[in-house]
């Protein structure tokens, strides 16, 4: 035995092989590449009038989102309620601050490379993608992508050629 599993048998993931699974999947990709894009535009495009502070908090969701979203790509499940919290913590977030872009259109605030009211709109545009983010992340969670099935390895090798 190697690895616990027999000489001849090999394991597969038949729920991996699901179309919805797989649509889950791409779309909870799709949702996170969404929010790093969307982040780093607020976070670059207001630079000048943001505290330090709201940047590392900023960058910090960028870099845990692409470590999700590598874990995603691997079909690693265990990402997904951790990719659900970060989204509902990133929509208070964006909820909280939203609002603040907009009061920036006066003269007297550090004026910032984007338009506050288009960082605003970008901000506010945050919280249904995180609403999805944690629908579709948990629907993956609930869709079995760890199930492990113990098979001869022939029967494998069929099955990934398409055959039945």
């Amino acid at each position: 035995m190697a690895d616990g599993v027999e000489q001849g048998m090999a394991v597969s993931h038949p729920n991996r092989e699901k179309a919805v699974v797989r649509a889950t999947r791409a779309t909870v990709i799709a949702l996170l590449l969404a929010s790093v894009a969307m982040v780093l535009i607020v976070s670059i495009g207001g630079a000048e009038g943001s505290e330090a502070a709201a940047l590392v908090v900023q960058y910090l969701f960028v870099i845990c989102y692409l470590m999700l979203t590598a874990m995603a790509v691997r079909w690693r499940r265990g990402a997904l309620p951790v990719a659900a919290a970060l989204a509902v913590l990133l929509a208070i977030f964006a909820l909280v601050g939203g609002s603040s872009w907009f009061e920036r259109e006066h003269s007297y605030f550090a004026a910032s490379t984007l338009a506050p009211s288009l960082l605003g709109i970008i901000t506010f545009a945050l919280i249904p993608v995180q609403a999805l983010l944690v629908t579709f992340a948990m629907r993956g969670f609930s869709q079995g992508w760890n199930v492990e099935v113990e098979q001869p390895a022939s029967q494998v090798r069929r099955a990934a050629l398409g055959h039945s």
